[in-house]
């Protein structure tokens, strides 16, 4: 499994930018996925996971009404579309994907529950 994340930049604040994680899994279209992230000196913190349908979302309250995740599995991608985007935002952005043992399984919040990670885009927003 692999997972490449894109998309990352400097935006000013009140700025959007557009990440995309791109799963090289067979079962994508089955599986839940997720997106951390993690500013410096900090622990990695919940972002948004999104249903193997794209039905369900689930948000942290920091970013809930300016984030939306997506999910196009014929491209096997998910997206996390950021606007109005905070200095606080800045972090380094993960998208995971859970173990494919069981499917679809549970959609969480725990980044204990994903197996995958991706390397990780930096996002920048000055003030």
């Amino acid at each position: 499994v692999q997972l490449q994340a894109s998309g990352g930049g400097l935006v000013q604040a009140g700025g959007s930018l557009r990440l995309s994680c791109a799963a090289s899994v067979p079962t994508f279209s089955s599986i839940h996925m997720g997106w951390f992230r993690q500013a410096r000196g900090k622990e990695r913190e919940f972002v948004t996971a999104i249903s193997y349908d794209g039905a369900t979302t689930y948000y942290a309250d920091s970013v809930k009404g300016r984030f939306t995740a997506s999910r196009d599995n014929r491209k096997a991608t998910v997206y996390l579309q950021m606007n109005n985007l905070k200095p606080e935002d800045t972090a380094v952005y993960f998208c995971a994907a859970p173990s494919l043992s069981v499917v679809p399984g549970i959609l969480s919040r725990n980044e204990n529950t994903y197996r995958y990670w991706g390397q990780g885009t930096l996002v920048t927003v000055s003030s």
